[in-house]
């Protein structure tokens, strides 16, 4: 009897203690579900920070690699050669990049990928532009160097230019000079006709029927040959133009009035020449008459006579 109640006590402790060990196993799988839910999503969390932590560092370092682009974009346009409109228009690349990066929330992989490729171009550009200005530099110093040698030369050929052209108007005016004709030998007399015709000297005025002026025309080989004009005029004791009394013009500004005119032909050598005033109507009268003889607008000599 008393082992029969022992066993019916034990059931019951058995049942219960069943029934607490099976909760405790409940409540630790539950448990240990939980934390592990927990701890998945926390590390979710924490991967998906470092993410968005990497993506904006790359964003940050693509966008400090612009700034340094476009500073020495900045600088090659400095330096104005040809290529600085296209260097210009390059660096507005390199800002519109930037302001699109700094406007990107949370920029993606795809689009960072994107980004990087952008500024790879525009470094690529800017060395080809680089390589290409060093170039146009060598050449205009080349050209310069050239330009420089030539300018030289041009200046030594304009020197030598110049002392040929002083030579040649000096020569010009030394032959100008050596082949103006002079004039030499002048004289006046009067001359009286005699009942034969004969012509004689005299002094005396109420015998003079002419006045002749003569003259030597020199010798010059490099004068200019042919027919020669000179002018003659004759004055009164009134400083009165006897003869003709023409006025001709020269140009100028330059004219003379004159009294006749003689002419021969040159032909290198020296020649006498002559010419008359006779009196006709109006008879010498007494005093000093003054001969003046004319190359054109030059005087070339004069001389005097004094009738009795």
């Amino acid at each position: 009897m008393k082992k029969q109640n022992k066993i019916a006590w034990y059931k019951p402790l058995f049942i219960l203690i069943f029934v607490l060990g099976l909760g405790a196993c409940v409540l630790v799988f539950s448990n240990e579900a939980e934390y592990n839910e927990n701890l998945s999503r926390e590390t979710g969390v924490v991967e998906e920070f470092l993410y968005e932590n990497k993506e904006t560092k790359e964003q940050k370092n693509i966008l400090d690699s612009l700034i340094t682009l476009k500073a020495a974009y900045d600088i090659a346009i400095q330096e104005k050669t040809a290529l600085s409109e296209q260097l210009e228009l390059e660096r507005r690349n390199v800002e519109n990049l930037m302001e699109i990066i700094k406007t990107s929330q949370n920029p993606s992989s795809a689009q960072l990928k994107v980004f990087r490729s952008q500024l790879s171009d525009s470094k690529l550009a800017l060395e080809n532009k680089i390589v290409e200005i060093k170039k146009l530099k060598s050449q205009n110093k080349n050209l310069l160097t050239e330009i420089e040698s030539q300018n030289v030369v041009m200046y030594k050929q304009k020197a030598e230019n110049d002392t040929l052209i002083l030579k040649q108007k000096k020569l010009e005016s030394t032959l100008k000079d050596a082949s103006k004709l002079s004039l030499s030998a002048f004289k006046v007399i009067a001359l009286r006709e005699k009942n034969s015709g004969a012509e004689l000297e005299t002094n005396k005025a109420k015998n003079t029927k002419k006045l002749k002026a003569s003259f030597t025309v020199n010798g010059n080989a490099v004068a200019k040959t042919g027919r020669k004009v000179f002018y003659i005029q004759v004055l009164d004791q009134k400083n009165t133009v006897l003869g003709d009394n023409k006025l001709i013009e020269f140009g100028n500004d330059k004219a003379l009035v004159y009294s006749f005119i003689v002419s021969t032909d040159f032909q290198g050598k020296s020649v006498n020449v002559y010419g008359v005033l006779n009196a006709n109507e109006i008879p010498f009268k007494k005093g000093t008459y003054f001969v003046n003889f004319f190359d054109k607008q030059e005087i070339m000599g004069s001389a005097s006579i004094t009738l009795e």
